[in-house]
């Protein structure tokens, strides 16, 4: 009954927000995660903790972390706002960085593997890929309340993503090297290793793990792997594609992808600096954290 409720609730405030208009609806998420900001705490000190990292000595660090929760409202508003027929608008408002190495990956055949910092609206990058000829793949997590599992990932439909649900076994692996052989783009959040099982790397000066997935799909499939942030920018948004992380001539696979992923921490660590009051990571994230 619960998780009914929950739905009904979550399909109601979607049908709410989706009444208004996109500055309206950004703007009370940005209301919404002032709020929370001023009320929870962890979040609140999580973020301020991570801002010190990111940004320099005498920084507005409490303004920073409100910065952040406001941004991550926005995002959640946007994304409960965002309907199949809104989206060509969205593009309009829409500017790309680095777009050329994206088109010629695709016309190498080999499918595209894009790691992305959890900042701004990572989805917005989906549809310009869409609009461009890539159809895009992405993992969500397999949610207790199968309602709101189908429901998100219907909604994600909406910004052209299609979705493989995160249940742990190696189907999950080999959807993903499924869709690189169909020439489709496999798009990954890669700042935070959720599960703890990722590989080592420094990251903004301190040690901790990143997921390997992104590395390991280029070491085995051959496909390019390129790091993309998507920030909110003015009404809009702008996205911004890194050159391809090569893949290491030399050494074992596992010391490939070893490679590969801390030049992914590095190039993480250049697209979080372009924004980083839009970084959305208010949970620990390194080992000191958990202190």
């Amino acid at each position: 009954m619960k998780g009914l409720l929950a739905y009904v609730g979550l399909r109601a405030g979607v049908g709410l927000i989706g009444l208004l208009s996109d500055r309206a609806a950004k703007s009370l998420g940005g209301v919404g995660g002032r709020v929370w900001h001023a009320l929870d705490g962890d979040r609140r000190r999580m973020a301020e903790r991570h801002m010190t990292r990111v940004l320099e000595d005498g920084a507005d660090i409490e303004g920073a972390s409100e910065s952040v929760m406001k941004s991550y409202g926005k995002y959640l508003a946007e994304s409960l706002w965002v309907r199949a027929k809104r989206v060509p608008d969205m593009l309009d408002r829409t500017e790309v960085e680095g777009l050329h190495w994206v088109l010629e990956a695709r016309d190498a055949g080999k499918g595209i593997i894009f790691g992305v910092p959890h900042i701004g609206n990572w989805e917005v990058a989906a549809p310009v890929a869409v609009a461009n000829g890539i159809p895009v793949v992405a993992v969500a997590e397999d949610l207790p309340n199968k309602r709101i599992t189908e429901w998100f990932t219907a909604m994600r439909g909406d910004f052209g993503i299609e979705i493989v649900l995160a249940t742990g076994s190696m189907q999950v692996m080999r959807d993903l090297e499924s869709a690189l052989t169909a020439n489709k783009a496999v798009a990954l959040l890669s700042d935070r290793d959720l599960k703890g099982r990722g590989i080592e790397v420094e990251f903004f000066g301190e040690t901790t793990t990143i997921p390997p997935g992104p590395a390991t799909l280029a070491v085995r499939t051959g496909a390019p792997l390129f790091p993309v942030a998507a920030y909110f920018e003015g009404r809009g948004h702008r996205v911004v594609v890194r050159p391809q992380i090569a893949i290491p001539d030399e050494g074992t696979r596992s010391e490939k992808i070893k490679a590969m992923t801390q030049t992914m921490a590095g190039e993480l660590e250049k697209l979080i600096l372009q924004a980083p009051d839009q970084w959305h990571l208010v949970v620990p994230n390194w080992p000191s954290d958990q202190e």
